[in-house]
């Protein structure tokens, strides 16, 4: 003879949804109630609860297969953003690179031109140069192993330390 567990064990779900079940099916194929309230099931309708259960899964099954699809198509899409934020982020890093080296040089050129306001005679190291080297050590050509001096800084106060 079955009971709630045993069915409810067959079918890897609760006792309150075979509960649930036993509603949901029509009353002819209901189990019916004994005197002390426990149901009495027959053949009928351990087949109609059964029938019952596997007609809600198979949908189910559909509609899973229907939402790892889309979860899917959500995945890719996002791998898709996340590439293109990365593309984002390397643009901006590399701007960001270029206004710093640019800050640099106006920095530098600022120094320069305060150093060359402050003193009234230039000397030979006030001179403007092209390319911008005063804080770059350097080979000197009486250094002939290539050992680095390095050139004195120039600011504000630069006139202090000659």
């Amino acid at each position: 003879m079955d009971t709630i567990s045993s069915i409810a064990k067959r079918l890897n779900v609760t006792n309150g949804r075979i509960y649930q079940i036993i509603k949901e099916i029509p009353a002819d194929k209901q189990p019916k109630k004994d005197a002390k309230g426990k149901y009495n099931f027959t053949k009928e309708s351990v087949e109609a609860i059964e029938n019952y259960y596997n007609s809600l899964s198979s949908p189910k099954t559909d509609n899973e297969s229907d939402l790892v699809k889309q979860l899917r198509a959500d995945l890719e899409d996002a791998k898709a953003e996340i590439k293109a934020k990365n593309n984002q982020i390397d643009k901006f890093q590399q701007l960001l690179d270029q206004q710093q080296q640019l800050n640099l040089s106006t920095n530098r050129q600022n120094e320069k031109l305060l150093d060359t306001s402050t003193n009234n005679t230039p000397s030979q190291d006030d001179s403007p140069s092209q390319n911008d080297d005063t804080d770059v050590l350097k080979p000197t050509e009486s250094n002939s192993k290539w050992e680095e001096t390095k050139t004195l800084k120039k600011g504000l106060f630069g006139w202090l330390r000659r």
